[in-house]
C-alpha cells in the first residue's frame, strides 16, 4: 500500500521504517515541509513530502503527532480524500506536561473521537498504547509465544481491519477495542496503556478500564517518574505503568 506518516518523531518515525521493511511505498512530512523530513527520509529509504503531499493518492494516513496539533493542520487538509482511505491516529493527550490544554477533552470527551471531530472523518486508534522502545525491538514474528499487543479502536469495520493487519505486519497482535469511542480505555494510564501485554492480558486491561480514573493518574506521572532518575530503563518504566496503571 502507499502509506503517508505525518510526524517522524519516536511513534512515527517508527512505523515508517518497519512499514517500509513490511513492503510499503511510505511517505513522510512534518511541519518542516520537505526540507523538514529529508534527512529523515533519505537515512529509512521512504520519500520525503510536504504536508499536502503526503496524503496525495495514499491508502493509509497516519497521524503521529502531539494532539493539540491537529489543530494546526491546513483545515482542507482531508476534504478531498475518498472515503476508503483509512487514518490512523497515535496520538496521546499530556495537558500540562507536553500539550496546551483542550477543553472538550478535560470535560471528557475521547481523546480520537476529538480528532475525528477535526479533521473531519472517521479515524482509528491505533498505535498509541506501546512505548516507542517496545515499538522498535520488542515485535515478534506471528504466533511467537506471549507475542505483545496493541489496541486497535474505531468505527468502520474495512478500516479497521486494515489497521490490525499493520499492527501485525509490524510484529504485534491486533486486539479489537472496540467503537472509537471506546478507545478511551487505551489512553494514558489506563490499565491497557505501556504496560508490554500479550492479547489475552490486553483484554482484560481494555475491560478493566474505568470512566474517568485515569487522567487523575495521568498527571501525576511527572512526579512518579521523577523518582526514577534521568534515564529509567524500559524495564522500570513498564514497571512504574503497571503499578500506577492497575485498577
Amino acid at each position: 500500500m502507499k502509506i503517508g506518516i505525518i510526524g517522524v518523531g519516536n511513534i512515527g518515525g517508527t512505523l515508517a521504517r518497519k512499514l517500509h521493511a513490511a513492503g510499503h511505498e511510505v511517505r513522510v512530512a512534518n511541519k518542516g515541509g520537505i526540507a523538514g523530513v529529508q534527512k529523515f527520509a533519505e537515512e529509512n529509504d521512504v520519500r520525503p513530502a510536504d504536508i499536502p503531499g503526503v496524503i496525495d493518492n495514499v491508502h493509509v494516513i497516519i497521524l503521529s503527532i502531539p494532539t493539540p496539533a491537529i489543530q494546526q493542520l491546513p483545515g482542507d487538509l482531508f476534504a478531498q480524500l475518498a472515503e476508503d482511505v483509512i487514518v490512523i491516529d497515535t496520538s496521546n493527550y499530556y495537558p500540562g506536561m507536553r500539550d496546551s490544554h483542550i477543553p472538550d477533552i478535560d470535560d471528557g470527551l475521547t481523546e480520537s473521537v476529538w480528532v475525528a471531530r477535526q479533521i473531519g472523518r472517521p479515524v482509528i486508534k491505533a498505535f498509541n498504547n506501546v512505548l516507542a522502545n517496545t515499538l522498535q525491538q520488542l515485535g515478534s514474528p506471528e504466533g511467537t509465544a506471549g507475542r505483545l499487543a496493541i489496541a486497535v479502536a474505531g468505527d468502520v469495520p474495512s478500516h479497521k481491519e486494515v489497521a490490525m493487519s499493520l499492527v501485525n505486519q509490524v510484529g504485534f497482535d491486533a486486539v479489537d477495542a472496540g467503537a472509537l469511542a471506546d478507545s478511551w480505555r487505551q489512553q494514558p494510564s489506563t490499565p491497557a496503556y505501556c504496560c508490554d501485554l500479550d492479547a489475552v492480558a490486553m483484554r482484560k486491561a481494555l475491560a478493566d478500564a474505568i470512566p474517568g480514573v485515569a487522567s487523575a493518574k495521568r498527571d501525576r506521572l511527572p512526579e512518579l517518574f521523577s523518582t526514577l532518575g534521568a534515564n529509567p530503563t524500559h524495564e522500570q518504566v513498564i514497571a512504574m505503568n503497571r503499578k500506577v496503571n492497575a485498577v
